[in-house]
């Protein structure tokens, strides 16, 4: 039997309620052959000595009296099962069963209702503003879900966000699922300032050029060509030749091009090697908070005389689903007592600081596209602080885009 099946009879069984008994005599064979001729069911069946053990119904035992007295057996019931007796040996306890009751038909309630929305594919829309977006079209946390229309959320969005080309919505059990996909096409970083042509590439370094790759323009300088902050690099303005090699005007451009140099770049950092260290005592003060709306309840003493301490404070707000939030918050409140006492970075400990602060200073350089190339970067002691200075060589970009002026005596065109 699947098990599926199995636990769907066992809980019929419970809710019918059932016996364990024990028969003895002389035709036991008599008596389970009457109870299958009446179509009394019996499992569990079981020899136990000189008698047999077996489970049934509580309806097929009202039905035992004629067949245990045409067979001559006798019978014992050892144990009783089921929810008939567990009410029975209740009956007495009504504030139970009126709590069970009232808990039932609070879980029917909340069942009714909505508690937890989950919208997924927003990328450009957050959370917090779709949900807004939804409750100004009255569809929020704790409302009926038979007054929830999924194809009016559909149109809603639709009509409202122009990016959205797609949009479903569906309720399963007391979440609604609002799923989406926006036009990711539709989403334009800001334009920046134009700049009219011409326009030369200036150095905003200095170093050697390492490559020089030019699109427009006209370079003004090569690989290996040493270069100070300001120099001109790429000309916006392009001669126009006649058959005699001369000038005749000029095609002005908006200069573009990939320049890279080889430059040193500067690194220092201190650290003071003394410092206060916090010790902690041990002495707490811990209380418990609850907080209901504007109400808090503090359950523990906190009154204290330490001379330095620290105050951490845990909540916790009581939650339904993703963004339903009740006003309700449990917490811990504790309050540690320490001292400072005079202590010194050991050298371990000063390297992997310095190391760790000069590790962020790289990744940010290889963020921007740095190329290190070499560390002279070293690291001393110096009148009670950590020094880490030196210089990094590296190859990055240089060229700063700017105006230029036109040459008003050659003009032959502009792109």
């Amino acid at each position: 039997m699947p098990e599926r099946s199995f636990m769907i009879v066992k809980l019929i069984q419970y809710i019918r309620g059932y016996v364990r008994i024990r028969i003895t005599g002389y035709s036991p064979e008599r008596f389970l052959n009457l109870c299958s001729h009446h179509q009394i069911r019996l499992w569990g069946l079981r020899p136990c000595g000189h008698a047999y053990e077996m489970y049934l119904s509580v309806k097929s035992f009202r039905k035992l009296k004629p067949i245990l007295r045409k067979s001559n057996m006798r019978i014992k019931v050892l144990e009783r099962r089921g929810l008939p007796f567990f009410l029975n040996r209740n009956r007495k306890r009504q504030a139970f069963f009126t709590g069970a009751i009232l808990c039932l038909l609070l879980v029917y309630l909340m069942s009714l209702r909505i508690w937890n929305i989950h919208i997924s594919g927003n990328y450009s829309h957050t959370d917090e503003g779709m949900l807004q977006f939804l409750a100004s079209k009255d569809i929020c946390h704790g409302m009926l879900k038979r007054k929830i229309d999924c194809e009016q959320i559909v149109k809603a969005i639709r009509s409202e966000y122009d990016d959205v080309i797609w949009v479903s919505a569906s309720i399963q059990g007391t979440r609604l699922f609002v799923q989406m996909k926006e036009n990711m096409d539709m989403i334009r970083e800001e334009p920046e300032e134009e700049i009219e042509a011409p326009a030369d590439i200036i150095s905003d370094a200095d170093g050697v050029i390492t490559e020089m790759i030019t699109r427009k323009g006209v370079p003004q300088m090569e690989a290996g060509s040493e270069i100070k902050k300001g120099d001109l690099l790429v000309s916006g303005s392009v001669p126009v030749l006649d058959d005699n090699k001369e000038v005749t005007g000029y095609q002005y451009h908006i200069a573009d091009a990939d320049i890279y140099i080889q430059t040193e770049i500067p690194y220092e950092s201190r650290m003071e090697i003394a410092y206060q260290k916090k010790v902690y005592t041990g002495q707490k003060r811990k209380a418990l908070l609850l907080e209901a709306g504007p109400y808090a309840i503090q359950a523990g003493i906190l009154f204290h005389r330490f001379p330095e301490s620290e105050t951490y404070v845990k909540k916790k707000t009581l939650r339904i689903g993703e963004h339903f939030d009740l006003p309700i918050r449990i917490g811990l409140k504790e309050i540690r007592a320490y001292t400072f006492s005079d202590a010194e970075y050991a050298d371990s400990e000063i390297r992997r600081k310095m190391t760790e602060e000069f590790d962020r200073f790289c990744k940010e350089l290889k963020k921007k596209g740095v190329q290190i190339l070499e560390n002279n970067v070293k690291i001393y002691k110096d009148h009670g602080n950590a020094v880490a200075k030196g210089t990094l060589t590296v190859i990055k970009t240089v060229g700063e885009t700017v105006q230029a002026v036109k040459d008003t005596d050659h003009i032959k065109g502009e792109e």
